[in-house]
C-alpha cells in the first residue's frame, strides 16, 4: 500500500514538472496564431496567421536569424569535429592524464557564462586587438560546445570493443585509416547528439554573444534583449514556435534513427 502510495506521488510529481517546463511553450505557441499584442488576452483571441506573414517580412528579425543561424551552423561544425578528435584521444590516454584532461573539459561545462563571457572579451581586447563579430563569435560558441560534444561521444566509445583499434593495426591499417573506418562510423549516433546540443547551444546564448558581438551585429538572444526596451515585438512568438518545433522535429529524428540502429544491431546479432 505504501508502495503504491510512492508510486502515485512520483507520478504526480513528474507530471507537474512537465506541466511546469512546458505549459508556457504551449501558450507561447497558442498565441502565435494570434493578433492579440498580449499573451493572456484569451477574450480577444482571433485565430490568424498574420505574426508568420509578418515575420518574413520583417528584415531586422530575418538579419538576426540569418546571423544566429550561420554563427550557430559554423560553430557546431567546429565544435563536432574538434569534441570528436577530442573525444578518442581523452579515451585512449593513460588514466591518470586522462582524468586531468575530462577534469579540464568540464570547467567551461560548469563555469558561470558571465565569466566565460568577460574572459573571452578581454582575451579578444588584449590578444587579438579588439576582435569582434562573426569571427569573435564563432571562436567563442566553438569553445562553449565542444566539451558538450566530447560529453556526447565519450560514453559511445565507452561502449566500443575496446579490441577493435587494435584488431585494425594488425590487419594492416594504418593509425587514421582505423580511426576514420572503424571507430569513428560506430561514433555516429553520439556525434550527432553531440552536434545537435552544439548547435542547440550557440542558437540559444545570449551573454558570451552580447559582450563579444560588437556594434551592428545582432542574432536573435541580443534583438529580443534590445526590443524589451520598448515592448517586445509579437512577431517573436512566431520565430519561438518555428524554433522550438524544427528542434523538435530533429531530436524525435535522433531518437527513431537511434531505435532504428539498436533495432537493426540486435536482429543482426540474433542472426549470428
Amino acid at each position: 500500500m505504501k508502495k503504491n502510495k510512492l508510486y502515485l506521488l512520483g507520478k504526480v510529481f513528474i507530471w507537474l514538472m512537465l506541466a511546469v517546463m512546458y505549459l508556457p511553450i504551449v501558450i507561447l505557441v497558442i498565441f502565435s496564431f494570434s493578433g492579440s499584442s498580449g499573451i493572456g488576452a484569451w477574450g480577444n483571441f482571433d485565430f490568424t496567421f498574420d505574426l508568420y506573414a509578418g515575420l518574413f517580412t520583417n528584415e531586422q528579425i530575418m538579419s538576426a536569424v540569418a546571423n544566429t543561424f550561420i554563427i550557430a551552423g559554423v560553430s557546431c561544425l567546429f565544435a563536432t569535429f574538434i569534441g570528436t578528435i577530442s573525444a578518442v584521444g581523452i579515451y585512449y590516454l593513460h588514466r591518470p592524464f586522462k582524468n586531468a584532461m575530462s577534469a579540464v573539459n568540464r570547467i567551461t561545462v560548469i563555469n558561470a557564462d558571465i565569466v566565460t563571457a568577460v574572459a573571452f572579451m578581454v582575451f579578444f581586447i588584449v590578444c587579438l586587438n579588439y576582435l569582434d563579430g562573426y569571427v569573435a563569435l564563432i571562436i567563442a560558441h566553438t569553445m562553449i560546445c565542444t566539451p558538450y560534444v566530447i560529453l556526447s561521444v565519450m560514453p559511445r566509445l565507452g561502449q566500443i570493443n575496446p579490441n577493435l583499434y587494435e584488431a585494425g593495426r594488425d590487419l594492416g591499417a594504418g593509425a587514421f585509416r582505423t580511426l576514420f573506418t572503424i571507430i569513428l562510423p560506430q561514433l555516429i549516433p553520439g556525434i550527432i547528439s553531440g552536434a545537435v546540443m552544439a548547435f542547440t547551444l550557440s542558437l540559444d546564448d545570449f551573454v558570451i554573444t552580447l559582450f563579444n558581438k560588437g556594434s551592428g551585429l545582432e542574432t536573435i538572444s541580443t534583438l529580443i534583449y534590445s526590443s524589451t526596451k520598448h515592448g517586445i515585438d509579437p512577431t517573436f512568438r512566431a520565430l519561438s514556435t518555428i524554433i522550438f518545433v524544427g528542434i523538435l522535429a530533429v531530436l524525435i529524428g535522433i531518437n527513431i534513427y537511434s531505435a532504428s540502429r539498436r533495432k537493426k544491431a540486435k536482429l543482426a546479432g540474433g542472426n549470428v
